[in-house]
């Protein structure tokens, strides 16, 4: 069976940040729901950070199953939970969320959809030296799974002190060092010079803002290989210089997918239609660039 009308016994599931308008998760975890005919419904739910922590009460109140946290709730998020996974805990960022009888339970999916797509793409982190741009929720996620496959990591923030906060969290949490820098040109020109791996994990780039790009067309060359997470557009203005420079590049579709995949079994104790979810998830960018 394919799909189920909503009715009285419709479980339900979301994603808040904010903005969230942009968002394809719901096309993409609907599409799954309706590949399996389980009786579920995703929905977005625009959230700004006041109204965090009555959204997550809200959540258990409603008797909500799952809810994903995009940005800049990821960090934020995790002291109003029950429950923090061991994994989340040791990232500091959390994606997923799932009610498990009243108790909110927090998970982080961005660093395993991370692997996934760099394994997808053979790409082995081990001894490559990564410029990371970002230090919040997805930052996190993206150096915490690096770290484990043994890159030197450099994280560049426009604010020093969170460039630095985030690398000495990242260091006590994995024990491996992590160089800070602030994004000013200089800065930017050094990272990039000795980089074989550039990785935004920011939404620079992120629809309405697709004319924007963390880093300046001439510092990109061949040998790099430039990941941006941003998946609305599908080529960014980074991927798409990125191209032009003659780099590898990988958009953000695939870790998308995967982290949505793995938080769809956490939700519901089923095997993931990747492929069904990472097509709906390219038509709903798709429709929303035409």
């Amino acid at each position: 069976m394919k799909g189920t009308a909503i009715g009285g016994k419709t479980r339900i599931c979301g994603v808040m940040g904010d903005p969230v308008a942009h968002s394809v998760s719901p096309a993409m975890h609907n599409a799954a729901f309706r590949e399996l005919g389980l009786d579920y419904a995703y929905l977005p739910f625009n959230v700004g950070a006041d109204g965090l922590a009555g959204a997550v009460e809200g959540m258990r109140a409603l008797n909500m199953v799952g809810m994903n946290v995009t940005i800049p709730h990821k960090v934020a998020v995790i002291p109003l939970l029950d429950e923090v996974d061991p994994l989340a805990q040791q990232i500091g960022a959390v994606n997923v969320i799932h009610n498990k009888g009243g108790r909110l339970i927090g998970s982080n999916t961005d660093a395993e959809g991370f692997l996934r797509l760099l394994e997808g793409h053979g790409i082995q982190a081990r001894g490559m030296r990564v410029a990371v741009f970002g230090a919040g929720g997805a930052a996190r996620a993206v150096c915490f799974a690096l770290a484990s496959r043994g890159a030197e990591i450099t994280i560049l923030n426009r604010t020093a002190d969170k460039a630095a906060g985030c690398a000495a969290e990242m260091a006590e949490r994995t024990g491996r060092a992590f160089e800070a820098l602030e994004t000013n040109p200089a800065n930017l020109a050094r990272a990039l010079a000795k980089a074989d791996l550039l990785v935004n994990a920011t939404s620079i780039g992120m629809a309405p803002g697709a004319d924007k790009s963390p880093v300046s067309r001439e510092l990109l060359d061949r040998r790099h290989t430039v990941v941006d997470i941003v998946y609305n557009p599908i080529k960014t203005m980074l991927v798409r210089d990125a191209e032009k420079a003659g780099a590898v590049t990988i958009g953000g579709l695939d870790m998308l997918a995967w982290q949505g995949a793995l938080a769809f079994e956490i939700w519901t104790g089923r095997a993931a239609p990747f492929d069904v979810m990472r097509r709906a998830a390219a038509r709903a960018v798709k429709s929303h660039e035409e």
